[in-house]
């Protein structure tokens, strides 16, 4: 009846991971180290997320 709580979290997760994509999109960093980040976040949403948060470019 409610909305289950595995939608949600993937929703959350999904916003999340939308939210990175943009900030490296915006980040001043070289065209070919954003395409890296970006496919890299995509094709790995968990450990790509994690990554991003410690070495992507500041900013």
């Amino acid at each position: 009846m409610g909305i289950e709580v595995g939608g949600l979290l993937g929703l959350i997760w999904l916003i999340i991971v939308i939210w990175a994509v943009v900030k490296v999109a915006k980040s001043p960093a070289s065209g070919l180290s954003k395409l890296i980040w970006i496919l890299v976040l995509l094709f790995f949403p968990l450990i790509g997320l994690i990554i991003w948060f410690l070495f992507g470019p500041k900013g």
